[in-house]
């Protein structure tokens, strides 16, 4: 975390003559995602597990184990919180969290071959370095996921993971119609963690005044993470799909 707040600094310092925000504000927003995905637990001990939960070779073997399985499709709210001001050096702040909770399709013996759930948090300080008809920001955070995956009900293996991540979004608006569109980009690649976090949006702003603006929006999300040699596993979990929700800006 040292490196990253070093990292920080010195965005803040190339940046600081840029676009900031005119005055203090918050942006919000709300939306409903639906997905689904694949999910994949690899345990790189696998006959040590196979005597730990007495499955005799059930998809425990090498060429089994190394397949990928279909998540049910579900739906999770997703939610984020931006604050925003006109003090240069000093970034905006942004957190977003979604709640992934799915299992896998293909169940043994009554139960799924995969039940994930996990929380899915990201960290993130930024500077706008465009904030007119186009805007862009850039910046730098942490993105945590915490819970447990389950294999066949059997065995559990318990996630809790912070890493350092790169982040840029940018976007576009029409003027005089209320419409915009959107896209953000996290990525993180550090120590056996690789998470890819990309989502592109359209919005139109019903309510546009000094005071407050307030659009609806539309989307797709994809989100794909990998731990690599984690508690003796190697976890892939991939989550895809479209969402809806609402976006207010004090």
């Amino acid at each position: 975390m040292k490196i990253l707040k070093i990292s920080i600094l010195a965005l803040g310092s190339s940046f600081c003559g840029l676009a900031q925000a005119d005055m203090i504000g918050v942006k919000a927003d709300a939306s409903y995602w639906f997905y689904d995905g694949k999910a994949q637990v690899q345990p790189n001990n696998i006959t040590s597990l196979s005597n730990k939960t007495g499955i005799d070779n059930l998809l425990l073997d090498p060429y089994e184990n190394s397949r990928e399985y279909d998540l049910d499709r579900k739906g999770s709210a997703q939610v984020s919180l931006a604050f925003e001001h006109p003090i240069p050096l000093i970034p905006n702040a942004k957190i977003r969290y979604v709640n992934l909770k799915s299992q896998t399709e293909k169940e043994v013996a009554g139960q799924p071959v995969y039940d994930l759930n996990i929380d899915h948090t990201d960290f993130i300080l930024y500077y706008e370095i465009l904030d007119n008809v186009v805007n862009a920001d850039i910046g730098l955070g942490a993105t945590s996921l915490n819970g447990d995956v389950k294999t066949l009900g059997l065995s559990k293996t318990d996630i809790d993971k912070t890493v350092p991540v790169v982040y840029g979004s940018a976007g576009v608006k029409l003027p005089f119609t209320g419409l915009s569109a959107k896209g953000e980009l996290l990525y993180s690649n550090f120590n056996d963690t690789k998470i890819t976090d990309a989502q592109a949006e359209l919005q139109y702003n019903f309510i546009d005044n000094l005071l407050v603006d307030v659009g609806l929006k539309a989307g797709y999300r994809i989100l794909d993470i990998k731990l690599d040699d984690y508690e003796k596993n190697d976890l892939k979990f991939n989550f895809k799909g479209p969402y809806i929700g609402l976006d207010v800006h004090f």
